[in-house]
């Protein structure tokens, strides 16, 4: 039995019907309709499309197309015997084949079209297993790191800077639906340039001095500068110390608290808080230099120490110490690779903004040069966003002093929304974020509308319960035709959106597809009568079908990060 604590994994529907095209191939060239090829020959997996009209069927298969090459015929005379023995699999009616019937289209296109049969148990085990349902098993279980937000603690997360955080977030959700096994991770600057600005400015407001050229404004260091501690004043005053540094270092611990609750209210959780100066006091950046060095990777010049980055493609080598000896940041990076592999990651993902595109062929270069996988280091850059309000965009500025806070932000929109409006889209596509249009508790909202399609359904299964008709354990005959077959066919579609999604290594599939079956759902709703007290065996069948459309759409946000109401 599955716990609620233990969800399975289960094979979509999609990867069972690639299955029976393969096996129906691998009988072809058994029986002599196709021939073999020789050895060596690099032959096409069985990729699956959902054809643009249902009527064409549930899905459409192009392997025909890719084997006209390798054994010199036409698509159509392929397709034809590959069809062949899907149709003989399928008539032998022994349950082995999900595939009902299969049509060959020109150019050579496979479309097949799924039986009621497999519909049917795939909705029996939603019942028996729904928080199982939409996990897919991982073709290959990799251990991944996933850092991301990392803003450095010189003042709260804004709305500009906060979009690592839902990309992070999202993209860790459906890497671990999709099989994987995922650590958040937080990198923050404990030290450094900003972190000395931001002591300075603290310190010139504590004096009430003007704030340093370059240094930091607002509200926020304000508070810090009377909440700054006469003990901790006292330690940045002491001859020789250095008191920027030290203020610095204090406020941005106050800062990453006020981060942390943040995040905490996002629903955004870290395994891992890492600092760039443990890095540091821990060997990790001189580890990873003597590795470099090792290799012969490593000169000096102008009594620097440099990284020979052009060796791997780079138009320029990188400086790693300073010639007064102090580490650049890209030192901190490479030591980071070093620390993060030392803990037995297989991946590495790195989250950052657009702005960040210079760092990534280096850090990827130094990788490679110590001996890593390079494909193993990923860096994925997030597009900037532009907040819309009332048509006109909100500036900002952290240093001036002039932003919204992602506090505020989620004060206004709310989590759900916030959480939606960044899910549906591509990481690496802008956002114009509407502020107006996610506060809309209408159907204009695309979340609204999603959990409104919930609600409706918790609503609906409280009218069974009231008359006394419960759900039955699965859909019966129910699925030969009619609104309840459509609506069947959206929600066994969940599994394959999940593992797109951790493919891809985006979320507005999901998003997309949320959208798609409440829109399924609601025009079921006006087409069949569910609650029928006349009819109560049609009406506990449908009972099951949309608990299973409820369970998709509950589990679809939940991917999200996103609740899904009772009542609206």
């Amino acid at each position: 039995m599955t716990s609620a604590s233990q969800p399975t994994t289960q094979l979509p529907l999609r990867a069972q019907v690639r299955d029976a095209v393969a096996r129906a191939w691998q009988r072809a060239v058994a029986r002599g309709a196709l021939p073999g090829v020789a050895d060596g020959t690099v032959l096409p997996a069985v990729d699956l499309d959902r054809p643009a009209h249902p009527e064409h069927g549930d899905f459409a298969a192009s392997l025909a197309m890719k084997l006209a090459r390798p054994y010199r015929r036409a698509p159509l005379d392929i397709a034809a015997a590959i069809a062949a023995e899907i149709a003989a699999e399928a008539a032998a009616g022994d349950g082995t084949s999900p595939i009902a019937s299969v049509d060959v289209a020109a150019p050579g296109f496979l479309n097949l079209r799924l039986t009621d049969t497999a519909l049917a148990t795939t909705i029996g085990t939603i019942l028996a297993d729904p928080v199982g349902w939409g996990r897919v098993p991982a073709g290959k279980r990799r251990a991944v790191n996933v850092e991301f937000v990392s803003a450095n603690p010189t003042g709260p997360l804004t709305i500009g800077n906060a979009r690592g955080a839902f990309v992070g977030d999202l993209l860790c959700r459906v890497l671990e639906a999709g099989g994987q096994t995922v650590t958040r991770e937080y990198y923050f600057n404990d030290s450094g340039t900003q972190v000395g600005k931001l002591g300075a400015s603290v310190v010139a407001l504590r004096h009430a001095e003007p704030v340093p050229e370059e240094g930091y404004h607002g509200a926020y260091v304000e508070d810090l500068a009377r909440e700054l501690p006469g003990d901790v004043l006292a330690a940045a005053q002491a001859p020789g110390a250095d008191g920027a540094d030290i203020i610095g270092r204090w406020a941005g611990a106050r800062v990453r608290t006020g981060i942390e609750a943040s995040l905490e209210r996002l629903g955004v959780h870290f395994d891992v808080w890492k600092s760039e100066g443990s890095l540091h006091a821990e060997g990790w950046v001189e580890r990873a230099v003597e590795r470099l060095r090792a290799g012969g990777h490593v000169y000096e010049q102008d009594g620097a120490v440099w990284f020979r980055s052009t060796t791997f493609g780079d138009d320029k080598d990188r400086v790693i110490y300073r010639s007064d000896g102090r580490p650049t940041y890209f030192a901190a990076d490479i030591g980071y690779v070093t620390e993060k592999f030392s803990r037995g990651f297989d991946h590495l993902i790195y989250i950052w903004g657009a702005d960040h595109h210079g760092t990534v062929a280096r850090t990827r270069n130094a990788a490679e040069a110590m001996g890593y996988d390079r494909d193993a280091v990923q860096m994925l850059l997030y597009s900037w966003v532009r907040f819309i309000r009332d048509g006109h965009e909100i500036s900002m500025s952290k240093r001036a002093g002039e932003f919204i806070t992602l506090d505020e932000l989620l004060e206004e929109v709310g989590v759900d929304a916030a959480r939606w409006f960044f899910a549906s889209r591509a990481a690496t596509t802008g956002i114009d974020f509407d502020i107006e249009l996610a506060k809309k508790q209408s159907a204009e909202n695309p979340v609204y509308y999603v959990q409104y399609a919930h609600a409706r359904i918790a609503s609906i299964l409280r009218k069974a319960t009231a008359v006394g008709i419960a759900p039955a354990s699965g859909v019966g005959e129910l699925l030969g035709g009619g609104p309840e077959a459509a609506l069947a066919r959206a929600i066994v579609r969940f599994p394959e959106v999940v593992e797109d999604a951790a493919t891809s290594e985006e979320t507005h599939g999901v998003t997309a597809y949320a959208t798609m079956l409440a829109t399924e759902f609601h025009a079921f709703y006006r087409d069949a009568r569910v609650v029928d007290e006349a009819d109560p065996e049609r009406s506990a069948s449908r009972l099951a079908l949309v608990s299973v459309a409820r369970i998709t759409l509950a589990n679809a946000l939940g991917l999200l990060g996103i609740s899904a109401p009772e009542s609206m």
